[in-house]
């Protein structure tokens, strides 16, 4: 059975990487959820996804500049005033569920990964006993190495698109590249659709994933492929159609 991952939360269906997303994801079941952390100076792990805040808050600037606590006043878009949630808060709203959580590790505005950023999720992962559920992910192989040596217990995911694998010297030698560090490859649709014979003759199907395919057809075609997950904005039909 492939596995269904709910997207930043399932954004397509609730504010994106909100608490409130977040519980309704949790009510769903889902197999997985996947979320984004950022490391500010002054020393906070916040689930956003862009580096800015302008996208999807009412607020602007960086979100490595907010002062401890300053979150509380930035508001989530089209959220009901919840604010930015922190990486423990949303561990919390999973700690009684099953469900597996991929953690992104962001890099900041200059595409530079966070110094420490391993170590405090790694860290806040094992203090909540939450090791055997955790995966975390990241673009940069090198981040994944980090979190390999730091915690070989905590299992990691590559997320892999056409920009990765122009950077990494081609498909065949990027992918390689990110088996060495991972456990997990997941591929963006537009490109493992294509490449899918080398892809697949690549990455073992337990180890494969494709994101984000959102449409009733284009989750059809990935719910039928053998592959282990899919990451989608549309958690919710892609239960539907799974147990149809």
């Amino acid at each position: 059975m492939v596995l269904i991952v709910g997207h930043r939360g399932g954004r397509n269906e609730w504010p994106e990487n909100s608490l409130h997303g977040f519980r309704e994801l949790a009510k769903l079941g889902a197999d997985a959820v996947e979320f984004d952390v950022h490391l500010t100076k002054a020393g906070e792990l916040l689930v956003i996804h862009d580096p800015s805040l302008e996208r999807t808050t009412e607020s602007t600037g960086l979100v490595a500049d907010l002062a401890v606590g300053q979150r509380h006043d930035v508001r989530l878009r089209d959220s009901d005033g919840q604010s930015i949630p922190t990486l423990d808060e949303v561990l919390e709203v999973f700690k009684d569920s099953d469900i597996e959580l991929q953690v992104e590790l962001k890099a900041d505005h200059q595409s530079i990964p966070y110094a420490g950023l391993e170590e405090r999720a790694v860290e806040l992962l094992r203090s909540r006993g939450l090791t055997q559920r955790g995966v975390l992910t990241s673009f940069n192989p090198a981040v994944l190495a980090t979190c390999r040596r730091l915690a070989p217990e905590i299992r990691t995911l590559s997320s892999y698109d056409s920009k990765s694998a122009e950077r990494m010297g081609g498909i065949a030698e990027g992918l390689r590249r990110q088996l060495e560090v991972s456990d997990i490859i997941a591929v963006e649709k537009n490109l493992l659709g294509p490449h899918w014979d080398l892809i697949s003759r690549l990455v073992p199907g337990d180890r494969l994933g494709a994101w984000v395919p959102n449409s009733e057809a284009d989750l059809q075609i990935w719910l039928n492929k053998p592959i282990r997950q899919i990451t989608t904005d549309a958690p919710t039909l892609a239960k539907t159609l799974r147990r149809s």
